[in-house]
């Protein structure tokens, strides 16, 4: 391979690379390594499926319908496909991730200096800010994001390497188990949001490609898919190396345990009070980065949705003072609440992406994928109806005994009872349309 394309494929990767670790992103792993103990690594692995790997399809499930997330949403339904785009910004804009920026800027950026800073101060602070470079975007942004990101990057490698060279404490048997560590591993990756945000980036990252000189079908994909596998080596690492640090960090639960708490601990025990300083303003100026982008994006997507009758700014300052005011709940009361939401809208984005990866070139008809959706998204409803009933449910109630039909469908242990039933479903479509 050429110098220059490999030049290519380093760049484009790291970009890639560089959209999916959100700063937010970064106080997942590590409370998912304390509570699976040993079993970290199968956790890992579960994490990898929804955190890294999903996240990639759907860079390819868009490049093999095109070249944007429209293009992805035309091989089931225009309207469907508008009506997932809308639920995906709300999930990545000022729903849940813009919020949780603005929460993990307070409690790992602020909190560390000034213990006694007031949430509520930060996010107007914050959101001010946000509102003021997403109005008028500036050069600020691009150079902090440029020079930010590696250097959050080198924090967190020194980190990871000390921490394996050095661990703080030895894996311990939590009782978990390794189907339930897988279990748990791969739900969390669902607060990552990347599979949705994955969509909406495909068109950027097409984009660059294309732009290097690769506009035939072959080489695209080619540059793609290696770029893909640059990014995806440097989330696995990243990610992996934060599961094992909480695993190994010997943390003492007791009451609440906060997540970012956790990463605080393990980052003051391994690189010491100064370094754990150096890393927080990173993390809060890199999510400061990020909600910025993640605010244009949302004024751009409802501007042109109404045709321009609502204004970009009315719709950012809309979401600026929106995401404020749910920022000030905190990070694991955002996470909380977002469960639910993400649990319905992630596997009809997964369903979508990982069939139209697997046979969207030999299936042309629009039917068998919606089918597919159809059944993913009742299944989704009933788990989500479920969860939110079983705790008051008795053992002869109509919920109770939904929750037991539910855990006795196939995989229904590594939360994705809808798989084997959309296959079914699309299976069954396709030979009846056919006909």
């Amino acid at each position: 391979m050429k110098q220059k394309s490999i030049t290519n494929i380093l760049t484009i990767g790291f970009a890639l690379f560089a959209m999916f670790f959100g700063a937010g992103n970064i106080i997942l792993p590590p409370i998912i390594g304390l509570i699976t103990g040993e079993d970290w690594s199968s956790a890992v692995s579960g994490f990898t499926i929804t955190a890294i790997i999903a996240p990639f399809l759907g860079i390819l499930a868009v490049l093999f319908s095109g070249d944007e997330f429209t293009d992805l949403g035309k091989r089931i339904n225009s309207t469907l496909g508008l009506v997932l785009a809308t639920m995906i910004i709300l999930s990545i804009g000022p729903l849940v991730a813009i919020p949780r920026t603005a929460a993990t800027t307070f409690e790992v950026g602020l909190l560390p200096i000034w213990p006694n800073f007031n949430p509520i101060v930060s996010s107007v602070l914050f959101f001010t800010v946000t509102l003021a470079l997403s109005i008028s975007p500036s050069k600020v942004v691009d150079i902090i994001g440029k020079y930010l990101t590696p250097l959050l990057l080198i924090l967190l490698t020194i980190m990871i390497v000390m921490g394996i060279l050095h661990p703080l404490d030895v894996t311990k048997d939590t009782g978990v188990g390794a189907a339930e560590s897988f279990r748990r591993g791969f739900a969390e990756g669902y607060q990552t949001m990347d599979v949705l945000a994955s969509v909406i980036y495909a068109g950027i990252i097409i984009a660059a490609v294309k732009a290097k000189g690769y506009t035939s079908q072959e080489t695209k994909t080619k540059v793609t898919f290696l770029s893909g596998a640059v990014a995806t080596s440097c989330l696995l690492f990243i990610y992996g190396g934060l599961v094992y640090l909480g695993a190994t960090s010997g943390y003492n639960v007791a009451g609440d345990l906060k997540r970012t708490e956790l990463l605080l601990y393990i980052s003051n025990h391994v690189l010491g009070a100064q370094g754990t300083v150096a890393l927080s303003l990173c993390i809060a100026l890199a999510c400061l980065t990020t909600a910025i982008a993640l605010v244009c994006a949302t004024g751009t997507f409802f501007s042109q949705l109404t045709n321009g009758k609502v204004s970009y700014k009315v719709i950012v300052i809309a979401t600026c003072v929106f995401s404020a005011v749910l920022a000030v709940n905190g990070v694991d009361q955002i996470i909380d609440y977002a469960g639910p939401f993400l649990g319905i809208i992630y596997p009809i984005t997964l369903t979508l992406i990982v069939y139209i990866v697997l046979f969207g070139k030999v299936v042309k008809r629009k039917l068998p994928f919606v089918g597919a959706i159809a059944t993913t998204t009742v299944f989704s409803l009933v788990q989500f109806y479920v969860g939110m009933t079983i705790d008051k449910a008795t053992e002869d109630s109509f919920e109770f005994q939904l929750n037991q039909w539910i855990q006795k469908i196939p995989l229904y242990n590594y939360d994705v009872p809808w798989l084997l039933p959309s296959f079914v479903v699309f299976v069954l479509v396709y030979i009846v349309s056919k006909k």
